[in-house]
């Protein structure tokens, strides 16, 4: 038996009285035989057994969905199987009835919406936090039926309505940001603009009475004077309007106060300067061929009579919302300088407008969302051709709109949006990428699943991971989501980073222990006569032991033997300049290394060159021989990055004298006795030295490679400005 708290108060008892009959009213038409009295007999025994008692908010369920359906049927159209669902739903809840039972005495269609208002409700029991876009999503992938949706539209409408004085704060705070964030919205897109504004402006009282109760009462204030603006307004426009013959009515209003407050939001203005705070409408009779033409002529009438913006036309005529909606907009100079809209419109269009019908149809059929500005084209057509009005073709309506994703839960509850077809994989790097590199498989709704598992909408997903576990090349087959893809492959590439690392180190102390010298140049060579194409997968394949070092090292041995004997220098020119004495070493060290530390072994790396004036900095190699680099060395990112605690302080010492080999790369025309003109201005230099000359020339161009001597940074900038005065020198830069 029910408790003394469900009774129902006197109050409640007057209002189910007046909603009872209401529903009768406007269901009469639609009801079958028998429906009032089963009905009765079905909600009496519930109201009896406890069924439909109380929630736990203090609204009573029965009188909850009587004033829904009645709702319902007032803003949308009445329906005789969408009042049964709203009425039955609890019945199904409690355990009363069950669907199958709805199926059998009530038919098919009923017990499809009650399977998709409770699985709907049961959403809210596991995810009470659904202030994201998936949550709207995962409700119009579960609803099925595009009548729960709704259904659930005009029962939060119902809801926001009766919360006015609700003694639960945080409930009514709630309530009201989820009908704004979820509800309006969705009844916006179905095109069911009037509980949509209606959503919208109490969502403002209860988050914001303080706003709304200011607009709301200068809106009072102002009413007489509104009313007299909008009447003086649209006066002139009648009479000018019944001459024409045409069939119309015609009516005023002020902009709901949600409206205005983000016009004033939006335009940084206060109330009595608001743009835009008045609205007119003028309806149409005139038959459906005729609809845009008169439609048009109204337009040219009024803009004629009030100066209109052009900036604020809207033409949904020629091109409807993707919602169905059809209508002319204009604002207009209207009198005492104020701002007029006017939308212009006929019978039918303003019946779509406002209870949204052609909106129904937005979801049949639909397998992307990318379709559904195209499918509603046809909107209109089916609307037409429906011989029981809209609501007997809704009920062929799917809601797969969103069949090209999926809506998974943490154990906590937590919703996460994947694309279809998205693994356990995915769901993992989705939640954390630490979660995804070490993801050994997971539970789907409690059974244990593979990595490559795909998810369901609506799956409850729990990771499960192991510290040994990495990231391997088959997991990119695994994956649909960008996220996953993107982690694996840096997660792959840092590991053949530190194989490389590894693999440089195991080269480095072979060639070491060999008394060679690594150069980078031969290093290329033998890695591209190895077949890898990057210096990372060489030592990468040293490093997981796939390529064994000594047959590297063979390798390199075998190619410093071949340089040895088949060494010559060659130019297109056949032109070769050889120095064949050594530039001398510095017999002092002319570096400082560290804190003036004197007598160490170092030499100047032969990749970048340093000569005296150079930024340089000391690298302590594997062999134990400090390099120095130019700051500006194309190695020297690299090396400072990988091998910081290898770097040492170096600076010149300042004792001059002796000569650093230094390259030089020469671009010009190839005229004739250009090289003799470019050797000579060398061999003028003081303190410079030619070591090497290479030209090649290709079709009237030539591109040559000089190795100096010179003694500083100073010598060799000076050398440098005056080959580039040689006629036919088009550039000279330093080369590495």
């Amino acid at each position: 038996m029910n408790n003394a708290t469900d009774k129902l108060t006197v109050e409640e008892l007057s209002a189910a009285t007046h909603s009872i009959k209401e529903l009768l009213k406007l269901t009469k038409n639609v009801a079958q035989p028998g429906d009032v009295k089963r009905l009765k007999e079905l909600l009496t025994k519930g109201i009896e057994t406890g069924t439909l008692n109380r929630n736990r908010h203090g609204f009573h369920r029965l009188l909850h969905n009587i004033e829904t359906a009645r709702l319902m049927c007032e803003k949308i159209g009445p329906d005789r199987e969408m009042v049964l669902a709203i009425l039955l739903r609890d019945l199904c809840r409690g355990g009363m009835t069950t669907e199958e039972e709805v199926a059998q005495q009530w038919g098919t269609d009923v017990s499809t919406m009650i399977h998709g208002l409770l699985k709907t409700a049961a959403l809210y029991s596991k995810s009470p936090a659904v202030a994201s876009e998936n949550f709207r999503n995962l409700l119009l992938t579960f609803a099925e039926d595009i009548r729960v949706i709704l259904i659930m539209i005009v029962d939060r409408l119902n809801l926001m309505r009766a919360i006015n004085h609700h003694p639960d704060e945080q409930f009514v705070k709630e309530t009201a940001m989820e009908a704004s964030y979820l509800y309006a919205p969705l009844a916006h897109r179905l095109g069911l603009y009037a509980i949509k504004s209606e959503l919208e402006d109490l969502s403002l009282k209860y988050t914001n009475r303080r706003v709304y109760t200011e607009i709301a009462r200068e809106l009072n204030t102002t009413k007489v004077a509104r009313d007299k603006y909008i009447q003086d307004f649209i006066a002139p426009v009648k009479s000018k309007l019944e001459q024409t013959g045409l069939k119309f009515s015609i009516k005023g209003r002020t902009k709901s106060i949600s409206s205005i407050w983000n016009k004033i939001l939006k335009q940084h203005n206060d109330l009595k300067h608001i743009y835009d705070l008045f609205a007119i409408r003028v309806i149409l009779d005139v038959p459906q061929e005729r609809e845009k033409a008169e439609c048009w002529n109204v337009y040219s009438i009024i803009t004629d009579m009030y100066t209109p913006n052009p900036a604020r036309m809207k033409d949904w005529l020629s091109i409807p919302k993707s919602n169905g909606y059809e209508s002319l907009h204009t604002t207009v100079y209207g009198p005492e300088g104020k701002w007029v809209e006017v939308q212009i419109r006929t019978r039918r269009m303003d019946e779509i407008a406002e209870k949204g019908l052609a909106a129904h149809w937005k979801y049949k059929g639909i397998k992307s969302e990318a379709n559904l500005d195209t499918w509603m084209a046809n909107v209109r057509d089916i609307l037409e051709a429906g011989q029981h009005g809209p609501t007997a073709l809704m009920k062929d309506m799917k809601m797969d709109v969103y069949n090209k994703e999926v809506f998974v839960f943490t154990p906590k509850g937590d919703l996460f949006k994947l694309p279809l077809g998205a693994t356990v994989l995915d769901f993992a790097f989705n939640i954390h990428s630490k979660l995804g590199c070490q993801c050994i498989g997971g539970k789907v709704n409690g059974k244990n699943r593979k990595l490559n598992y795909k998810l369901h909408s609506g799956d409850s997903v729990e990771i499960t991971t192991s510290a040994n576990q990495q990231p391997k090349q088959d997991w990119l087959s695994m994956v649909v989501t960008s996220k996953a893809r993107t982690k694996i492959r840096q997660t792959l590439n840092e590991q053949a980073n530190r194989q490389a690392d590894l693999g440089r180190e195991m080269l480095q102390r072979r060639i070491k222990n060999r008394k060679l010298d690594m150069e980078e140049a031969e290093l290329m060579k033998v890695i591209r006569k190895l077949g890898f194409k990057t210096v990372t997968d060489f030592f990468s394949a040293i490093g997981r032991e796939e390529l064994a070092v000594n047959d590297v090292v063979a390798e390199w041995e075998a190619l410093i033997h071949k340089n040895e004997a088949t060494a010559e220098v060659r130019s297109a020119e056949e032109f070769q300049l050889q120095h064949d004495d050594e530039i001398t070493a510095p017999s002092n060290d002319v570096v400082i290394i560290g804190n003036n530390i004197k007598n160490i072994n170092y030499k100047l790396s032969k990749c970048c060159n340093p000569i005296y004036g150079d930024d340089v900095f000391g690298f302590v190699s594997a062999e134990g021989v400090i390099k120095i680099h130019r700051s500006d060395c194309p190695n020297a990112a690299h090396i400072k990055r990988r091998y910081p605690e290898r770097l040492i302080t170096t600076r010149w010492s300042g004792k001059l004298g002796h000569q650093f080999a230094a390259n030089l790369r020469i671009v010009g025309n190839d005229d004739l006795g250009i090289v003799t003109n470019i050797s000579s201005i060398i061999n003028k230099e003081k303190d410079v030295v030619l070591r090497n000359i290479s030209i090649q020339a290709n079709d009237g161009i030539f591109h040559g490679f000089l190795t100096v001597g010179v003694n500083t940074t100073e010598s060799l900038s000076s050398l440098v400005k005056k080959l580039k005065t040689v006629k036919g020198v088009k550039d000279v830069q330093r080369s590495n």
